[in-house]
């Protein structure tokens, strides 16, 4: 049985109308938030308008493609990573001995 590819398994199987209205409602939502005041409150009835407005569509939209990350192209990505700590080359040292364990020795 063959395996799927990355391609394959990432590829968006969302339907395209689905996607149309929720980028529009989300696009909307977040043009309200940032051009009416009314948009930025908060109402008794519904709670806090940005969320309403422009988080939750904008969730749905994220969902709807089953939550995944952009990507960001390659030398982006390789500025972001952080170098990984090389350790010195040669044995770990050996562990010294108690002083109590030396002087019994000696005895």
């Amino acid at each position: 049985m063959a395996h799927p590819t990355h391609a394959a398994r990432t590829a968006s199987h969302a339907d395209p109308r689905l996607e149309l209205v929720l980028r529009v409602i989300a696009l909307t939502g977040l043009a309200l938030v940032l051009l009416l005041p009314a948009g930025r409150g908060s109402t008794e009835l519904l709670g806090w308008t940005p969320l309403w407005l422009g988080v939750l569509p904008t969730v749905a939209w994220w969902s709807l493609h089953r939550f995944r990350l952009p990507s960001w192209p390659a030398p982006v990505r390789a500025a972001m990573e952080v170098p990984v700590r090389r350790r010195r080359p040669g044995a770990q040292a050996r562990r010294r001995r108690p002083m109590l364990a030396q002087m019994s020795r000696a005895a």
